[in-house]
C-alpha cells in the first residue's frame, strides 16, 4: 500500500507534492517502504549467511582468511601507506627546506654586497657585476640591484639584470619596521604570478637612503637543482592573492626526472611585497621514492663501494620475501588442512545421514592415516557393529519369541485342571527364573482314593532343563500307572532316563502316593530337598523335616548304587495334616546379603500358620519369601506343592507364576 501511494505521488508531479500535507505523507510512505524492505531483507541476509556458513569448510576458509590473510594484507597496506607517507612528508620537508635555503642564499648575497659597500663607502667603486656573476653561477635567473632615491623609479641607473618591476617608489616599504627583509614574495608580471626568494637590506649611501635587493626566482634552475639533490620535482604552483581569485601557473619546466612517481603538495608561506600581508602558496611536486632514497638515504656509511643503507634495504626485502613465502605456504597448508578436515567431516555427515536413514552398509573411504582417518575407521567399525547389533537384536527377538512359545508350552505341561479325591486339598505353584525352567511338579490321580504327587528339579536352568523336564513328564505318566511303589517308580525312571540325559546333568525328585483308604502317605526322595510334614495331632504340633536316603536320577554308572541307597518311607495321615514339597529355589532363596531363606524358616511358617487353608498358607509362604529376598534377583526356579488333609471341599489346584513371587 505504501508503495502504491509513493508511486501515485511520483506520477502526480511536483505540483501536488508542493503541498505540506502531501509532503508529510510522502515522507511517511518513504519511511514505511524503507522499514518494510529492511524487514524483508534482514531474514534473507541471515538465511544467506546461514547457507553460506553451513559447511564447515567455508567457515574454516573464511576464518583463516579473516585471521591469517586479511591481517597480513592490512599490515602490508599499513607499511606501504606508512612508507608513502614518510616519502611524501620527507619530500614536503625537503621542498620547504630548499626554499628556505634559497632565501638564505639571497640573504647571504645581499649581506656580501652590503659588506663591500660599507668597506668602499662609495657606489662608484662597488663591483656589482662581480657579485652578479658569482650569483649567476648557481642561479642564472637571479637578479641583484642597488636602488637609490632620485624621485622616480626610472631614474635609478644601477638597476640591471633580469628585474621584476614591482619595487615601490620607497626604498623601504611602509609595512616593514625593519631595515632588512628576507623571505618569499609573489611577483605578478603580465598576469603570470611567480614565486621569488627576496632579500632586502637598507643602507645609507652618500648620505642618501638606498637598498640592496637580491631576487632568486623559484623557477627552472631551482627545480633542476632540487631534482639533482633529492629527486623531488617541483610542478605547478597556485597563488591566493588577497584581492583576486586563485590562479595557477605551470611555468616550471618538466625536467629529466620524468613524470613517474608520486604527486604531493606543500604550503609555502610568502609575503605580499605591496601590502606586507602574509599568505600561502600551494606548491605541487612529484617525487620518485626510489630516487628520493638513492639521493637522500643512500648517503650513508660505506664499506668500499658497498653502502650499508642498501644492505639494510636488501635485508628488509629478503625478510619481506621470506615472510610472503611463509604466508603463502601457510595459506596453502591451511587450505589443504581445511579441505582435509572438512572433507572428513562431510564424509562423516553423509555417513550419519545414511545411518539415520537405516543404511548401515555405507562405509566411509579412508584416505589418510591420521586422527581423521582413525575417526573414519571408527565410524565404519561403529556402523558395522550397529549392523551386527541389529542382526543380533533381530535374532534375539526371534529367540525371545521362540522362548515365549516354549514357556507357554512348558507351562501347559504343568497341571491346570482341577482334580480331587475325597478329603484332600492340593495347591501348587511354579516360578521359573528364566523364560523356561527345569522345575516340574505334577499330581496324578491313580484311582478314586489314590493320588500320585511329584516334585522334580532338573539341574541347571534354561532350555536344556526344560527339555529334560518335558521328557520326565512323559516318562512319569507312563510308569505311574505301572508301579504303585514310589521306590520302584524312581528306579524305573532312573534306568530309563540315564541313557538319554547329558553326563553333566541330573534330576532330583520326590515322589509320593497318598492313599486315603489306608490313610497313608508313601514317599521316596531321589536326592531332592526334604519333605516337610506337620501332623495336626501328636508330636507337639511340630513340623518335621523328612529326609529319606536317595541318590540323584540320571547319574551314569550308578544304577546299582541308586537302588541300594534309595529309601521308601510311609506316614499315617489324619485330618488337618500338612505336607509341603518344594525345590531348592524356595529354601535357597537369597537376599541382598547372600543369606538363604532356609528350611527351618519354612518349617516355622508352616507351624505358625497351620490353621490356614492350603491356598492361604501357600500365599503366606510366598509373601514371606518375597519379603525376605527384597530387591535381590531370583537365581533359581521356585516350585512349591502344598497338601492338606481333611478339608471340607476337597480339591486339587495349581498355579503357574511369572517372574514375581506373589
Amino acid at each position: 500500500m505504501a508503495t502504491g501511494i509513493k508511486g501515485f505521488l511520483w506520477l502526480s508531479g511536483p505540483t501536488v507534492q508542493n503541498f505540506t500535507l502531501v509532503g508529510l505523507v510522502d515522507d511517511a510512505t518513504t519511511i514505511v517502504v524503507v522499514g518494510a524492505l529492511a524487514y524483508l531483507l534482514v531474514p534473507i541476509i541471515f538465511e544467506f549467511q546461514r547457507r553460506l556458513l553451513w559447511r564447515v569448510r567455508r567457515r574454516l576458509i573464511l576464518s583463516y582468511i579473516f585471521i591469517g590473510l586479511i591481517p597480513v594484507v592490512l599490515v602490508g597496506v599499513f607499511f606501504l601507506l606508512a612508507g608513502v607517507l614518510i616519502a611524501l612528508s620527507a619530500s614536503s620537508y625537503l621542498v620547504e627546506l630548499s626554499v628556505e635555503d634559497l632565501v638564505d642564499e639571497a640573504r647571504v648575497a645581499a649581506n656580501g654586497v652590503v659588506a663591500e659597500l660599507q668597506t668602499t663607502q662609495s657606489a662608484s667603486r662597488l663591483d656589482l657585476d662581480r657579485h652578479r656573476r658569482a650569483l649567476a653561477e648557481r642561479h642564472p635567473d637571479a637578479s641583484l640591484a642597488l636602488l637609490r632615491w632620485d624621485g622616480v623609479l626610472s631614474g635609478v641607473s644601477d638597476v640591471s639584470g633580469p628585474w621584476h618591476h614591482d619595487v615601490p617608489p620607497e626604498v623601504r616599504p611602509e609595512w616593514t619596521e625593519s631595515d632588512r627583509f628576507a623571505g618569499l614574495i609573489v611577483v605578478d608580471d603580465e598576469a603570470t604570478p611567480r614565486l621569488v626568494a627576496r632579500a632586502y637590506l637598507f643602507v645609507s649611501l652618500d648620505g642618501e637612503p638606498a637598498g640592496i635587493v637580491v631576487d632568486l626566482p623559484v623557477g627552472e634552475a631551482a627545480t633542476l637543482r632540487l631534482i639533482d639533490q633529492t629527486g623531488v620535482e617541483l610542478r605547478e604552483i597556485a597563488f591566493d592573492l588577497s584581492d583576486t581569485a586563485p590562479r595557477s601557473s605551470s611555468s616550471l619546466t618538466q625536467s629529466a626526472a620524468g613524470t613517474g612517481g608520486l604527486t604531493w603538495f606543500s604550503f609555502l608561506e610568502y609575503t605580499n611585497w605591496t601590502t606586507g600581508e602574509p599568505g600561502f602558496v600551494y606548491q605541487e611536486f612529484r617525487v620518485a621514492p626510489e630516487a628520493l632514497y638513492r639521493r637522500v638515504f643512500g648517503a650513508q656509511a660505506r664499506i668500499g663501494d658497498f653502502s650499508l643503507g642498501y644492505a639494510f634495504l636488501v635485508a628488509l626485502a629478503v625478510v619481506g620475501v621470506f615472510f610472503l613465502v611463509i604466508e603463502f605456504t601457510a595459506l596453502v597448508m591451511g587450505l589443504a588442512l581445511a579441505r582435509s578436515i572438512t572433507g572428513s567431516v562431510h564424509e562423516l555427515f553423509v555417513g550419519t545421514e545414511h545411518v539415520r536413514g537405516g543404511d548401515f552398509e555405507h562405509r566411509i573411504i579412508v584416505q589418510t592415516r591420521d586422527q581423521l582417518g582413525e575417526l573414519a575407521e571408527s565410524f565404519n567399525a561403529m556402523t558395522g557393529s550397529i549392523q551386527d547389533l541389529l542382526q543380533q537384536a533381530a535374532e534375539k527377538k526371534r529367540l525371545a519369541e521362540e522362548l515365549r512359545i516354549a514357556r507357554d508350552i512348558q507351562m501347559s505341561l504343568l497341571p491346570r485342571d482341577t482334580t480331587s479325591i475325597p478329603g484332600v486339598t492340593v495347591t501348587a505353584m511354579c516360578v521359573p527364573a528364566r523364560e523356561v525352567g527345569g522345575d516340574y511338579y505334577d499330581f496324578i490321580r491313580l484311582s478314586d482314593c489314590r493320588l500320585g504327587i511329584l516334585v522334580a528339579d532338573v539341574s541347571g536352568k534354561g532350555t536344556s532343563a526344560a527339555f529334560y523336564m518335558a521328557e520326565l513328564k512323559g516318562l512319569i505318566l507312563s510308569v505311574s500307572r505301572i508301579y504303585e511303589s514310589p521306590k520302584q517308580l524312581l528306579i524305573e525312571v532312573n534306568r530309563a532316563i540315564t541313557a538319554h540325559i547329558d553326563s553333566r546333568s541330573f534330576i532330583t525328585m520326590t515322589y509320593a502316593v497318598l492313599d486315603m483308604d489306608r490313610q497313608t502317605l508313601t514317599y521316596a526322595r531321589a536326592g531332592h530337598t526334604p519333605l516337610i510334614y506337620m501332623a495336626a495331632q501328636g508330636n507337639g504340633a511340630k513340623a518335621e523335616v523328612l529326609i529319606p536316603n536317595g541318590l540323584m536320577v540320571g547319574l551314569d554308572g550308578f544304577q546299582s548304587k541308586f537302588e541300594e541307597l534309595l529309601e521308601e518311607a510311609s506316614l499315617t495321615v489324619g485330618r488337618g495334616d500338612i505336607a509341603v514339597l518344594f525345590t531348592d529355589g524356595v529354601s535357597e532363596a537369597m537376599n541382598e546379603d547372600g543369606d538363604f531363606f532356609g528350611e527351618d524358616r519354612l518349617s516355622r511358617l508352616v507351624e505358625e500358620n497351620a490353621g490356614m487353608s492350603a491356598e492361604a498358607l501357600r500365599a503366606c509362604i510366598l509373601a514371606d519369601v518375597d519379603a525376605f529376598v527384597g530387591s535381590a534377583d531370583q537365581h533359581d526356579d521356585m516350585t512349591l506343592l502344598l497338601l492338606k488333609i481333611g478339608q471340607d471341599a476337597p480339591s486339587v489346584s495349581a498355579s503357574v507364576e511369572g517372574s514375581s513371587l506373589t
